[in-house]
């Protein structure tokens, strides 16, 4: 007869529960101070931080990594994260990052933002920083508005966007044409590695923990700056149902902020 009491047991699903469930483990993921959150249902940003820690943890660097985190509803996630953090002020993490790791350069340096964090108030910021080759991560969590701060239109915003600025959705004509940050550092002499990811379905959160390896590996050998942009739903601030986020995210956003790997080991890739 089965141990009802062995945690690793099979329990059949094809009638009612003989017992009560009850927990047999930490039911927390490592570097994960709570399970709990105060974002909007639906917000794909928890499941970046996910792989963003345990990226980290897989690679025993929790002693020794340090987070700059920039402005946004994220910026609410530092309170999950057991590692050393930074705050920075708005768009200014990749320069903060660059003085963390000059000091300290066996760490594990990397930056969190938003995309209107990174490509609106911080733009050229990144951009130096790919431009001399600082051996930092930078880690952008795209959803195409400012959603700290009502949901307006960012510089990534895609064209037909709705926004609280753009009700109509982004026009060219009036707004100008969305920013796609990765494909442009990716073309910077100074960046060893590249990539967009997604969050959206299952195979997507898996890509983008395989990215997040590749950065940070990228990092610790040394190659100088890498990047990894994830795209992330907010059904909020997208005027949508929580539901119909992950496909909007995928045939809207990903359709022109497209996924996969832009640069590898210094390289471009071609798509």
């Amino acid at each position: 007869m089965t141990d009802p009491n062995d945690p690793l047991r099979v329990i059949p699903t094809d009638a009612p529960p003989i017992g009560a469930c009850r927990k047999t483990g930490d039911s927390l993921p490592p570097l994960t101070l709570m399970g709990e959150h105060d974002l909007c249902p639906g917000c794909g940003e928890p499941l970046a931080l996910r792989q963003i820690l345990d990226a980290i943890d897989a690679m025993d660097m929790a002693q020794r990594a340090i987070g700059t985190i920039g402005i946004g509803c994220y910026t609410a996630l530092t309170s999950l994260m057991d590692i050393d953090l930074i705050q920075a002020l708005h768009g200014r993490a990749p320069s903060v990052a660059t003085g963390a790791k000059r000091m300290r350069p066996e760490t594990l340096v990397f930056t969190l933002q938003g995309d209107g964090d990174m490509v609106n108030e911080g733009l050229q910021e990144v951009i130096h920083t790919a431009a001399r080759g600082e051996n930092v991560t930078c880690i952008l969590l795209n959803n195409g508005v400012f959603g700290e701060t009502g949901g307006h239109m960012t510089a990534t915003t895609v064209l037909g966007q709705r926004t609280k600025n753009s009700i109509e959705g982004r026009d060219a004509g009036e707004h100008g044409f969305p920013i796609l940050i990765g494909d442009l550092l990716a073309r910077l002499e100074g960046t060893a590695y590249c990539a967009r990811a997604s969050v959206h379905d299952a195979k997507g959160v898996a890509r983008t923990r395989r990215f997040l390896d590749r950065a940070f590996e990228s990092q610790m050998k040394g190659q100088g700056f890498s990047f990894v942009e994830i795209l992330t739903m907010c059904p909020t601030g997208w005027f949508l149902p929580t539901a119909e986020g992950p496909d909007y995210l995928d045939q809207e956003l990903g359709a022109i902020h497209e996924v996969g790997e832009l640069k590898k080991d210094g390289v471009l890739i071609e798509s």
